[in-house]
């Protein structure tokens, strides 16, 4: 899995925040905030499939699941996978890939492949 900028994989830590005058508690509501945002902006944009995310930005929704469980894991929370899918696909990943996951086409195979090369 490619590092993301500010996001130390090793350590499981967000880079410090500079920005002065917000506290702990603020920054925590605004990651959040984002968070849920960009839940519902998956939510809103179901046609655009997890390869497609993965060939342009080396994350999809399954990624984003396993990061969730990750964190509740450390958080020492009872949640499993499937949980963390319903969170983020909205629905249970059974349901998702019934009705809103297509085959990849060969040319998503490729690109898919490529980028994974390029990793």
């Amino acid at each position: 899995m490619p590092t993301e900028a500010g996001y130390d994989q090793k350590e499981g830590k967000v880079a410090e925040f500079k920005y002065q005058q917000l506290t702990q508690e603020q920054q925590d509501k605004l990651d959040a905030a984002a968070f849920r945002r960009l839940l519902a902006h998956l939510d809103a944009n179901k046609e655009v499939q997890n390869i497609d995310l993965m060939i342009l930005a080396g994350f999809c929704r399954n990624c984003f699941s396993k990061w969730y469980l990750a964190e509740a894991q450390a958080l020492q929370l009872d949640i499993g996978l499937d949980d963390a899918r319903e969170r983020v696909y909205g629905m249970s990943y059974d349901e998702w890939k019934a009705n809103h996951q297509p085959p990849a086409t060969p040319e998503q195979l490729a690109a898919f492949e490529k980028k994974q090369q390029k990793a």
